[in-house]
């Protein structure tokens, strides 16, 4: 993976908080491997009078305008989603003027809020997609953006998996729609512990949780970046799988870009060019963490970290990004994680539906495809 720190000239463009103008977004483009061979650009024969009006936007061959300006998208609170804001700085070149970023209301990734249609475009863990397409919720998965982020974190008793058998865990509440819980039901259930009698859930927020991994109250956790960094450099409890590099789970996507069915198919443009916005800035991300992590910095992105324990400055934001793979959006097959997660979920008796079922139901990989040919190196 090219992690060069060099600043390049196409990309200097990146260290400015303003939206990219047309000719600033061809040339990041094509630094990141987003103009491939095949795809012709209207209007690149015509002069280039655009620069500086960050709503001008390349169009391809394939794709006519966007139906709409708007696009709404779901706001996290873990740097791991780095690629969802770093978006912002390609979205206006996709041809929206009107860039939303909406706050997680319910501790799912927003899943609730795509369902009802106040989120367009969201990055979702897989196993919250699998809960609602179990539920018939109006949400389809588009593609897989960037591997398993999670670590979990344990005390001296729990060396593996198994040891979390009769363990006091931390989740942020005991429902599969609970981002912690989710993740540890597909971790209880892959080594074939109990949800429901061999381990017990303690109910606590990310901050109560590292107090109380830190006071012995509890034996593991889940965490993310940047409490990962946190937790690793106050040597609180110790790292147990590292989600990145340890199999299975580093073998599979974690986040995953989800719509909402009816944004897609009333505006299938806007959803195809908001998708392309989102991997471009995944590429980028790969290819040139130095300029994702100064975005996050002078976007006020970590502001919100500055008032607690987690305060981000420029280096540690760039060791998260560096950290991630994400341009295993590439390589990884989206369809292969859903079938690995759902089947968890469903050994865990929190979905009804099989793997197969909940893909046919709630998948469309055709943007995925096209994107992958018009962004190909």
């Amino acid at each position: 993976m090219d992690r060069h720190l060099g600043p390049t000239r196409e990309l200097q463009v990146l260290r400015r908080r303003e939206p990219l103008s047309r000719r600033e977004f061809l040339r990041v483009a094509a630094s990141a491997g987003a103009v491939g061979a095949g795809v012709v650009l209207l209007g690149a024969c015509a002069p280039d009078d655009s620069d500086g009006n960050p709503t001008s936007a390349p169009e391809t061959v394939a794709d006519p305008p966007t139906e709409t300006t708007t696009i709404r998208l779901n706001k996290l609170g873990s740097l791991c989603t780095t690629p969802m804001y770093f978006a912002g700085q390609f979205l206006p070149a996709e041809g929206f003027t009107d860039v939303q970023y909406i706050k997680d209301a319910n501790g799912d990734m927003g899943v609730q809020q795509i369902a009802a249609g106040e989120i367009d475009i969201g990055l979702v863990y897989a196993p919250l997609w699998a809960l609602a397409a179990d539920r018939g919720d109006p949400v389809v998965l588009l593609a897989g953006v960037h591997p398993t982020c999670f670590e979990l974190f344990g005390n001296d008793s729990v060396q593996s998996l198994r040891d979390l058998k009769g363990k006091r865990i931390a989740v942020g509440k005991i429902d599969p729609t609970d981002l912690h819980y989710g993740f540890m039901a597909t971790l209880l259930a892959y080594v074939g512990i109990s949800l429901e009698n061999e381990v017990e859930f303690v109910v606590a927020g990310f901050d109560p949780a590292v107090a109380q991994m830190k006071a012995g109250t509890i034996d593991a956790m889940i965490a993310f970046p940047p409490i990962t960094t946190y937790m690793r450099a106050n040597n609180i409890g110790h790292l147990v799988i590292d989600g990145i590099l340890d199999a299975p789970w580093s073998q599979h996507l974690c986040c995953m870009a989800v719509a909402n069915r009816d944004f897609m198919e009333k505006h299938p443009v806007a959803a195809k060019r908001g998708l392309r916005a989102l991997l471009t800035a995944a590429d980028v991300c790969a290819r040139e963490p130095e300029r994702a992590a100064r975005y996050l910095i002078d976007t006020g992105y970590t502001e919100p970290f500055e008032a607690t324990a987690y305060p981000q400055d420029y280096d540690s934001v760039l060791h998260t990004v560096m950290h991630m793979s994400y341009s295993a959006w590439r390589d990884f097959n989206p369809e292969d994680t859903m079938r690995f997660v759902a089947l968890r979920l469903k050994e865990a008796g929190i979905v009804k539906s099989t793997p197969g079922e909940l893909i046919a139901r709630a998948s469309d990989w055709r943007y995925l495809e096209q994107i992958k040919r018009e962004l190909a190196v």
